[in-house]
């Protein structure tokens, strides 16, 4: 094996803004000095290349002097350090009210997993996959973001399995707690949320029957479609900067902390915390 040198494309202040968390929280358990094998500093480093190269975390820790027992320890401290910091739905909508967000855009990702074999009963009384998501024909958790106007991620919920469609993780997760904000900041959706009540406006569904929508509904669609394919930049801003969210290879009931954990990454890099 040949080591080699390489370059962390993230902002240095982001380094030291994840230490300071790493050094409060060992302040919180009285951990004493020099009594780990990194500092907080080289432990966000090592964390933070995790999420930007979706690295081997065992063949990361070697980089680091880090036995694999110990890679994985670290790794999941930061990604709880972290999680810690990031918005509940409530906070998240009272922030984007108080900053004056004219709308909301609600939309949902599979994060792809590897293969499990636990099992459920679908609603036709056969044994299916629990984590397989027809809605990417893979392996997966789901997971609900809520977006601003201009696709920037104010919240992600944690993970629900995979073969749990958007309508019904929204209903679970998200409706009963934003309803009451979407007379001020409507939500805008895809058409997997349709169903989902007032204050959600989602696209009209082309007819199973081949018809083809009248002009009016043709219209209403265009508008709603070009605001809310911001969406699709939040999740951009979560999965592609943080890449380790393409795939997670730690235990799936995992993910909605790595999600959040990004989402802490995303506002400090945009400025929306200090």
């Amino acid at each position: 094996m040949a080591p080699y040198r390489a370059i962390l494309d993230v902002p240095r202040e982001l380094i030291w803004f994840v230490s300071r968390l790493l050094g409060a929280e060992r302040q919180a358990r009285g951990t004493r000095k020099n009594r780990r094998s990194l500092t907080c500093y080289r432990q966000a480093v090592f964390a933070l290349v995790w999420f930007r190269e979706k690295t081997g975390i065992t063949n990361l820790g070697r980089g680091f002097g880090l036995a694999q027992a110990t890679s994985y320890r670290y790794l999941n401290e930061v990604i709880d350090v972290l999680a810690a910091h990031a918005p509940d739905l409530r906070e998240a909508l009272e922030r984007a009210l108080h900053d004056g967000v004219p709308h909301l855009i609600l939309d949902g990702k599979v994060i792809d997993t590897d293969r499990l074999l636990v099992k459920t009963v679908s609603v036709k009384g056969k044994p299916i996959d629990l984590w397989y998501a027809g809605k990417t024909h893979d392996f997966g958790g789901n997971i609900q973001a809520i977006m601003s106007d201009r696709g920037i991620p104010l919240w992600v919920s944690e993970v629900l399995p995979g073969n749990i469609v958007d309508i019904t993780a929204a209903r679970q997760q998200v409706l009963d707690i934003i309803r009451p904000f979407t007379a001020e900041m409507p939500v805008l959706a895809d058409p997997g949320y349709q169903g989902a009540g007032q204050g959600i406006f989602t696209p009209v569904k082309q007819p199973k029957d081949g018809r083809e929508l009248d002009l009016n509904t043709r219209t209403y669609n265009a508008l709603l479609r070009s605001p809310r394919c911001l969406g699709e930049r939040g999740f951009a801003l979560l999965a592609q900067r943080w890449r380790t969210l393409q795939h997670v290879s730690l235990s799936p009931s995992r993910i909605g902390s790595i999600a959040k954990a990004a989402l802490v990454l995303v506002h400090f890099e945009h400025g929306m915390i200090a």
